[in-house]
């Protein structure tokens, strides 16, 4: 079989034929050879001639830096171009060996290297699962006034961190004077945002009327 120049719909046509059977210009995976051939080509295939589509698109799919690694020499292999460069005929042989493949078949190598892709595709995707979800958290610091100065800063605190809600931790704190002897409450707390509404923190701090008159948020950063 002799395959006519790749420019003309002849030659495209013939190495549809040539590549339906196969992964690669010569041998089991992309080589030198794929290359000189792909730059062989006027244009690319269409759907006429599907093998030859197929085998285009995944050899245009690599990438420079890829292809200068890829071994063998970069030349086309002789079953390209005029009759003359075609090999002479295979003397007759056992009636088991007429149809041998000069460039031999690779459907059993695709066949195994499917298989591995398929078990590195899978065991990616187990170690992914595996990986923890990112958690989306914000650090809040709330500050809470009290009604007077005799209202008793111990226990507003005490009722403020006494609320629990899933995703809600409680940090540090502190009193700052506001004047005339009163001092506010600034707390620090982190959520996990899609578990906490500060709206609803703070108004469960609100419902504690005999201390809180007021909540607050003083700072609000994602962490």
């Amino acid at each position: 079989m002799t395959i006519s120049d790749l420019k003309s719909e002849k030659g495209v046509k013939e190495f549809d034929n040539y590549i339906a059977d196969r992964s690669y210009v010569d041998g089991y995976v992309a080589s030198q050879a794929d290359i000189a051939v792909l730059e062989s080509f006027a244009k690319a295939p269409t759907d006429e001639t599907p093998h030859a589509k197929r085998w285009y698109s995944h050899i245009n799919s690599i990438s420079e830096t890829v292809r200068t690694k890829l071994p063998g020499q970069k030349k086309i292999p002789s079953i390209f171009g005029s009759s003359a460069n075609s090999a002479p005929p295979k003397a007759a042989a056992a009636a088991d060996d007429d149809d041998v493949d000069l460039f031999g078949s690779d459907d059993e190598e695709d066949a195994e290297a499917a298989r591995i892709r398929e078990e590195r595709l899978k065991a990616y995707a187990d170690k992914k699962s595996k990986k923890p979800a990112l958690i989306a958290k914000s650090s809040v610091i709330l500050e809470v006034k009290p009604w007077d100065d005799e209202t008793d800063m111990k226990e507003l605190e005490k009722s403020v961190r006494s609320v629990e809600m899933d995703g809600l931790v409680w940090g540090a704190s502190k009193l700052v004077p506001v004047g005339y002897g009163i001092k506010k409450l600034q707390i620090i707390c982190v959520v996990e945002d899609d578990k906490v509404s500060i709206d609803d923190l703070q108004e469960k701090i609100q419902d504690f009327e005999d201390y809180v008159q007021s909540v607050d948020i003083v700072g609000f950063n994602k962490i």
